[in-house]
């Protein structure tokens, strides 16, 4: 069975827009990259420094950098970030755009996030734009 994704609207930079099928979130890590940069690979221990939007599975936004005019730098690859995003941005190059659908035992946990309105059960879905690394 071949795992449905949400699409992301606009390009490298731009706020994308997620719009998702009607069936259910995947129950492990997905990755995507829909646009293919041509930087530095990242690596573990690197400074990330990214944009990012992140959204519930067909759910609201919860955390986008987009609107804030600012990316976020936070280092990979070695727990400080939820999992999925170790995993999942690690050996990617900067440059690109990626698609990450997180469940929950890869995200926030059976906690959630109650401050950002994530529950235990969430899956997350992020599009992050790598803009380098230090």
């Amino acid at each position: 069975m071949t795992v449905q994704l949400p699409e992301a609207s606009g390009s490298f930079g731009d706020k994308p827009v997620l719009t998702f099928p009607d069936s259910a979130a995947p129950a492990e890590l997905e990755v995507v990259v829909l646009s293919q940069g041509d930087g530095a690979i990242v690596e573990a221990g690197d400074d990330l420094k990214v944009h990012y939007l992140g959204q519930t599975w067909g759910g609201r936004i919860f955390d986008n950098s987009y609107d804030r005019g600012a990316s976020i730098s936070f280092p990979i690859g070695i727990g400080a970030v939820i999992s999925g995003w170790d995993v999942g941005l690690v050996g990617k190059q900067v440059g690109s755009r990626v698609l990450l659908s997180i469940p929950p035992h890869l995200g926030y946990g059976d906690r959630g996030m109650p401050q950002a309105g994530i529950k235990g059960t969430d899956t997350l879905v992020f599009v992050v734009d790598i803009v380098g690394t230090n």
